[in-house]
């Protein structure tokens, strides 16, 4: 059967466009990986990422074959137990996420909540001061939301009170700037469908020296989710089961040219995208609600005659565009449009230009 999807203009926020070069790599055989060239492969990628992220060169990085939430769960298994208390930053469906980790988990926590679209301040995290919290887990970029959140704030309350932080970045991975080491990152996720622009299927867990001896110390019920095999086996450039092998070379591809390219560049480039997509919405009736924002992403909400599912039935449908929809409470007040992967400032123009017809048409 033919999948009438494959070349409509994307602006979701993962999976999005790839570049040339990277399809290309896709089309080939995936070789066999229990070799010495895989194995180099291997670790040139888990140096790459440790530059562009600011770790330390001693810190470690773990290639996880599942999504950004296998990530999100294997982290947290791994780095908590039940005699740790924890502090969960919760402002949309990510945030719910860790909560629901936490729950399965039985790590004790107390949960952060915000509003929809609301950024966090030095008076959410007042109340917790010295008191004796050993863990801090937050979405550096709510995606649901489209809310970046302040963490060089979050960076001083962990320093303050010795509190474990582990971060989600999964959408802000080269779209937003990242200090690890000097943020005091203790464990940080992304994922290979974001701004890596790769296919899904690759979730990255990069650690600093604290995190591996912790990882190291405790004891999981796992056996898939176990990261001491990851550590263990990655010493030598290789995975405990069998890796997306396909992704992971297209993955080497990418760091090597980010590398070369550099990481402000890249984030620069995001930037002006959004930037420019932001300029140009303000002549069409949608509300941004938030004014603390990511590179990634915009959060639209209409303030005309459609609600947000609808206006992406219509893009889909009746102009080949993806924009990236919301479920549960937001599905029909709020959507998002994506400014990571291959998508330029003429795309931009498209996607305004088929919502000025959709106005001038009247059905906007």
């Amino acid at each position: 059967m033919k999948y009438s999807s494959y070349n409509k203009l994307n602006f979701t926020v993962g999976p999005v466009m790839m570049d040339p070069d990277i399809k290309k790599i896709g089309s080939n055989n995936i070789p066999y990986f229990r070799t010495q060239e895989f194995s180099e492969l291997m670790k040139e990628n888990e140096k790459c990422m440790k530059l562009l992220l600011r770790c330390n060169e001693n810190g470690r990085v773990i290639f996880l074959t599942g999504s950004g939430t296998s990530a999100m769960e294997a982290a947290l298994m791994n780095s908590f137990t039940r005699n740790d208390k924890v502090l969960v930053v919760n402002g949309g469906g990510f945030g719910e996420r860790f909560v629901k980790l936490c729950d399965i988990h039985n790590i004790s926590y107390t949960e952060i909540r915000l509003r929809y679209g609301e950024s966090l301040k030095t008076t959410h995290l007042e109340p917790y001061e010295s008191k004796g919290y050993t863990g801090f887990i937050i979405n550096m970029h709510e995606t649901s939301t489209g809310v970046l959140y302040d963490m060089p704030l979050v960076s001083e309350f962990c320093k303050r009170n010795n509190c474990f932080l582990l971060v989600d970045a999964i959408s802000s991975f080269l779209a937003d700037e990242i200090k690890m080491e000097e943020w005091g990152i203790n464990l940080l996720i992304t994922a290979s469908q974001k701004a890596l622009a790769l296919p899904p299927g690759i979730a990255i867990i990069v650690m600093n020296v604290d995190a591996v001896d912790r990882i190291n110390k405790n004891k999981v019920q796992s056996l898939y989710f176990d990261l001491k095999e990851y550590l263990i086996n990655g010493e030598r450039g290789q995975t405990p089961f069998t890796p997306a092998v396909g992704t992971l070379i297209q993955m080497n591809k990418r760091l090597l040219d980010l590398r070369h390219k550099g990481i402000e560049k890249q984030i620069c480039t995001v930037r002006k995208v959004a930037e420019d997509f932001r300029k140009k919405i303000k002549l069409l009736p949608f509300e941004i609600p938030s004014d603390s924002l990511s590179n990634a992403v915009t959060p639209l909400r209409p303030l005309g005659k459609l609600g947000a599912n609808d206006i992406f039935n219509r893009l889909e449908t009746e102009y080949g565009i993806w924009v990236c929809p919301n479920g549960g409470e937001l599905k029909d007040s709020l959507f998002r449009v994506g400014h990571i992967g291959n998508i330029s400032i003429e795309d931009n123009d498209k996607l305004i230009q088929a919502l000025i017809d959709m106005k001038n048409k009247n059905i906007l």
